[in-house]
């Protein structure tokens, strides 16, 4: 009985990932998101990153999520204040919204409009190292 229940209960989480993935696997995503461009000065598409949504609750560190040209989720970007990269404080838990990652960089960025504050970017890739060419314009 026991491991009926645990498959179950395996079963519904992976579908409520699944489902999480695929509210946010087209652009625009759903409800918190909105469109990074329409709340801070900065263009609708930023070569290299892509078009970007964020819950506003959750800035600065986001997570971001960054489409392509056509619409189709690239990435999740985390942007964690270096000032809060310490042994005080922790980022537990890095959700992927966009469920699988293919390959993660991690970049300092010295500030822009909506995170002013230097701070460094976490970027979860949800394509190839190859496939990243078509945020690259």
């Amino acid at each position: 009985m026991k491991k009926l229940v645990l498959a179950v209960a395996l079963t519904m989480g992976s579908s409520l990932c699944a489902m999480a993935a695929d509210e946010v696997i087209k652009a625009p995503p759903a409800a918190p998101y909105e469109q990074v461009s329409k709340l801070v000065k900065l263009p609708d598409f930023l070569p290299g990153m892509g078009q970007l949504f964020v819950d506003p609750t959750t800035l600065p560190a986001g997570p971001f999520l960054a489409y392509d040209h056509d619409g189709k989720l690239v990435s999740t970007i985390y942007m964690l204040p270096i000032k809060d990269l310490n042994p005080d404080k922790r980022f537990d838990d890095l959700a992927s919204p966009g469920g699988n990652v293919d390959h993660v960089d991690v970049y300092y960025n010295a500030g822009h409009p909506g995170v002013e504050e230097p701070h460094v970017h976490v970027v979860l890739w949800h394509v190839s190292a190859a496939d990243e060419a078509r945020v690259a314009k």
